[in-house]
């Protein structure tokens, strides 16, 4: 830097605070990351307040939802009839690639979360375009290096090392913040018939608003006490907060209700939630018991919802830690999602259980100075069951209201009997989110698919949690059984000052009926929002169970024979061996062995053809699972990811999950197959599906 621009450089940002002193609030990176993890900032509505748009890959035929290409679903994949981007700006040549607007946006704003699920070529960033002009390159690269670790890439040129980790990037999802002052611009340049997939989520503020570029050599350095704040924040959001704790404990009889309330009644705000049910059928309590919210007097509750799904853990237990919510192993579950008020608060909790229920916990209350942009805490559950999944697409409804106010999030419960072995075949998820915003036909923020929404890729099974967003459960095989996604969007929220429609098209991979789909939308509001919420029946207060479903050779399974293993009858050289009842098995039973050390079970396995065969089983999970060896005919059998050995154990709850072993030249016939135990435990086996290519 020369001398010249080193004056400048110091004048710029004596200039910002002095207006910062002035009362007009200057947009940096820095006070974006202070942000991150301040959950108060959602109860009030934003100063200065801003849009929040998403530039995707969604397929371009979708316009408005009476248009013919409402439902259509080409995007990502190459082969789209129309390129999913802003423009084209130019067509691909013999030797040279296209080259396409991403994304292009006037005045202030800044980049909140970008996704990607593995895009490919060339992404181009710029900052502050002048007419005639792309602006400052402050990226050039792998567009999946942009979009998933651009935090990464940043730190690393700034030389910043973080002990508490790189939260900034979560799952598929990269959240730091890139201010700019004047404008911005993405191009992508590459091959329409390789992956494209993208999301691209971006503040737009009124164009008086002051916001500091983002400087790609300087900024983290310079905010680098902010950006340690953040990422220490969003790992570790138990942190003290302000307020007089009031403790929770009671009992609640079957079909009677508990209230709480403050004593005093002065505008406050609970800024900690903590409950923990007891009872002798928990998943069936955490369903069954509703929690009801209502401040200042309010006849429809702004919160309501079952106890389990409002912390995004239904149902049952299922740990994970995140910004505003947390459910921890012991059954503890923590919302940090401010609820300020006027003058009152009512919390009430309703067990429509037919057992008693024991409920401890504690309320973090503390002051609260209530004005015209202060706003409610809204967070209404729903529930649609046996629905037919897999025909013709439908958009499911997670919030439709009317009034003013912040879009924060939401969870998604599903209950999925499909009979697929494998997430190519039995994904539930392949539809798109839609927002409509303030009376808008056309989405402005459209997406690519479910799990795109909640910051994974390719229907993915794996549990994974993160400050915004988590998976917490997957019963299995694969994405069938019950399955949880929650995301929170903190930076990427959406404020709305007419109405606001949230809508999740229902789209599965193969005809599934009976499949339940429950879920939750987090926003805040001004008083008097009117939405669509119907009021939660005590028989909407159940968990579906999984049905008797037979295995499919469809997705990743076609060409599969399929053998239960009680068709196969088991022998142990020692230990019962014996048909057992299972909830989440397909046939809702195992054949279950107590493994000791060293003993061993043995079946046979038909094989129908000569060739390489791929061998697989759909096994039983749980946290005091054995790890057993695996020999056919004689000789180890390694598991598809280079492990000898098959650890059937899960950390928390049982799942049921595919045990993928390497493929094997076999001749048809039968071949013995042997478990050998490593390690006691329980060895519950659902079915076993063999390939031959």
């Amino acid at each position: 830097m020369n001398r010249l621009t080193s004056i400048l450089a110091f004048c710029f940002l004596g200039f910002a605070s002095l207006v910062a002193e002035s009362g007009a609030q200057v947009i940096t990176t820095g006070t974006l990351l202070g942000e991150m993890t301040d959950l108060e900032r959602l109860a009030r509505w934003p100063d200065p307040a801003y849009r929040t748009v998403q530039f995707s890959s969604y397929d371009r035929r979708s316009t408005t939802s009476e248009s013919p290409g409402w439902l259509a679903n080409a995007d990502g994949f190459g082969g789209e009839p129309t390129p999913g981007f802003q423009a084209v700006l130019r067509q691909p040549r013999e030797g040279q690639d296209g080259l396409y607007l991403l994304a292009e946006a006037n005045g202030p704003g800044a980049i909140v979360r970008g996704w990607s699920a593995g895009m490919d070529g060339v992404l181009r960033v710029y900052l502050d375009p002048t007419q005639g002009g792309d602006g400052a390159l402050i990226y050039e690269g792998p567009a999946h290096g942009f979009l998933v670790r651009r935090s990464t890439h940043y730190l690393k040129t700034a030389g910043v090392e973080l002990d508490a980790g790189n939260a900034f990037t979560q799952e598929d999802a990269d959240y730091l913040p890139i201010p700019f002052g004047k404008g911005l611009k993405v191009t992508w340049e590459g091959k329409l018939n390789e992956l494209h997939f993208y999301h691209l989520q971006v503040r737009l503020y009124p164009t008086d608003t002051q916001v500091r570029t983002f400087d790609p050599k300087a900024d983290l350095k310079t905010f680098e006490e902010q950006v340690r704040a953040a990422a220490s924040g969003l790992v570790r959001p138990d942190a003290a907060r302000p307020g007089e704790s009031a403790k929770l404990e009671t009992t609640v009889e079957p079909g009677r209700s508990w209230v709480w309330s403050p004593t005093n009644t002065n505008s406050g705000v609970i800024r900690e939630l903590r409950l923990r049910i007891q009872a002798d059928s928990l998943d069936a309590a955490l369903r069954g018991c509703l929690l009801r919210i209502s401040f200042d007097g309010s006849q429809r509750p702004q919160v309501e919802a079952p106890v389990g799904d409002f912390f995004g853990s239904g149902p049952g237990v299922n740990p994970y830690t995140s910004l505003p919510l947390t459910v921890a192993p012991d059954g503890t579950m923590t919302c940090r999602f401010v609820m300020p008020y006027e003058k009152t608060v009512r919390l009430e909790v309703v067990n429509w259980t037919t057992v008693p229920v024991r409920l401890e916990g504690s309320v973090l209350v503390g002051p609260w100075q209530w004005d015209d942009r202060s706003l409610y805490l809204r967070a209404k559950w729903r529930a649609d069951h046996d629905l037919l999944a897999g025909g013709t697409p439908i958009d499911l409804p997670y919030l439709v209201a009317i009034g003013k106010g912040v879009f924060a999030g939401c969870a998604a419960i599903i209950m999925n009997p499909s009979g697929v072995p494998t997430a190519g075949g039995n994904w539930w998820g392949e539809g798109d989110e839609k927002f409509l915003v303030d009376g808008e036909l056309k989405p402005s923020t459209f997406g690519t698919g479910s799990e795109d929404y909640f910051n994974y890729s390719w229907s993915r099974p794996d549990l994974f949690s993160h400050p915004y967003c988590g998976q917490p459960l997957d019963s299995g095989p694969d994405t069938s059984g019950y399955v949880s996604n929650h995301r929170f969007q903190i930076m990427d929220a959406i404020p709305f000052e007419k109405s606001f429609s949230a809508l999740m098209e229902l789209w599965a991979h193969n005809r599934t009926p009976g499949l339940s789909y429950a879920r939750i939308a987090y926003h805040y509001a001004r008083p008097g929002m009117v939405d669509d919420h119907r009021g939660l029946m005590p028989t909407d207060l159940k968990v579906p169970p999984l049905p008797k479903r037979e295995p499919k050779a469809l997705g990743g399974a076609t060409g599969a024979r399929f053998y239960t293993f009680d068709q196969l009858h088991p022998e142990a050289t020692s230990g019962r061996v014996e048909t057992v009842p299972f909830p989440l098995a397909t046939q809702l039973q195992v054949i279950h062995w107590q493994a000791a050390k060293g003993e061993k079970l043995k079946f046979n396995l038909p094989v129908e053809k000569d060739g390489p065969t791929a061998i697989h089983w759909v096994a039983i999970h749980r946290p005091d699972g054995a790890t057993v060896r695996v020999f056919l005919d004689g000789k180890p059998l390694a598991v598809a990811d280079g492990a000898e050995t098959v650890r059937l154990r899960s950390t928390y709850v049982p799942r049921d999950l595919n045990v993928h072993f390497k493929p094997v030249e076999l001749k048809a016939g039968s071949h013995e197959m042997v478990l050998e135990c490593v390690e006691p435990g329980p060895v519950d086996l659902d079915y076993v599906w063999v390939k031959t290519d």
